[in-house]
């Protein structure tokens, strides 16, 4: 299958390219910087590379997130996708695979599944970032087969909570405290995976059925417990506990990526936050 990955040269994009070749596929791989430069804002940029590469199916991991820029990586989400979308369908091409979140549900009690709705909130700046992701996902459903990979959070060689990124300088008082988000009280609870299965999940859904899989550990856990151990791992102070809990950092369950046939490498962060050079 000759696969086109938009954000190639991201935490997740320098993953998966490789894996993909190594399943057999040709791959052409763009991005903002790299051997294929684009800058899918441009619609009219992107609709030329995909009809050059004529691809079988388009892999959507785009993301800016570098200056923990909320609105920047929104726009990428909603104008980025619409583009990419719109230039697969011009080209022809039925299946996409795009990258979202699984942590955008609805408040409630327990890790949630596909089946809970996303968040309805009107509170800024989440209703804003849930926007985005609503976005993402209805304009990739407008192809034939769209498969969402709802990521948890993301760790690993590339991400903010790799060793020397911007959690471990947050969490040592060197960088803005946004980078840690605000699932850091006590109860929150939060699902994490390693960069490398989320790319391997990211192969795997070449062949899933169409629909939405979070893609996160068998661990979902709360900041009391997951925090101390990441902050051991990158070598920095755990900060003072904070009583209480986000409402809608309730984790997810991984079940129907199981059943599809991925499984997670590193099934806890437990152990995942101590090798995260692999």
């Amino acid at each position: 299958m000759r696969v086109l990955v938009a954000g190639a040269t991201g935490a997740v994009g320098r993953q998966l390219v490789p894996r993909l070749e190594a399943a057999g596929h040709e791959v052409v791989g763009v991005s903002r910087r790299g051997p294929h430069p684009v800058d899918v804002l441009d619609a009219g940029a992107v609709r030329r590379v995909v009809a050059e590469v004529a691809p079988d199916a388009v892999v959507h991991q785009l993301t800016d997130l570098g200056a923990a820029d909320g609105a920047a990586n929104d726009r990428l989400r909603t104008e980025g996708t619409r583009n990419l979308v719109d230039a697969a369908r011009a080209a022809g091409v039925r299946r996409i695979v795009a990258q979202s979140i699984g942590w955008a549900y609805a408040p409630g009690e327990g890790p949630a599944d596909e089946s809970v709705p996303l968040d309805g909130t009107r509170e800024f700046p989440r209703a804003r970032i849930v926007a985005g992701v609503r976005a993402l996902e209805s304009t990739a459903a407008e192809l034939p087969e769209a498969v969402v990979l709802r990521y948890g959070i993301l760790y690993g060689p590339g991400t903010w909570y790799a060793p020397g990124g911007a959690v471990a300088a947050a969490l040592a008082g060197a960088a803005d405290a946004r980078f840690l988000g605000s699932t850091t009280a006590d109860a929150s609870v939060s699902s994490f995976v390693h960069v490398a299965d989320a790319a391997d999940a990211a192969v795997r859904a070449l062949a899933w059925p169409v629909g939405a899989y979070n893609v996160v550990d068998d661990d979902p856990a709360p900041a009391h417990d997951w925090l101390p151990v990441l902050a051991g791992a990158l070598g920095v102070p755990s900060p003072p506990r904070r009583p209480g809990r986000t409402p809608w950092a309730r984790g997810a369950l991984n079940a129907r990526a199981r059943e599809a046939g991925w499984s997670p490498s590193h099934p806890s962060w437990r152990t995942g936050f101590a090798h995260q050079g692999t």
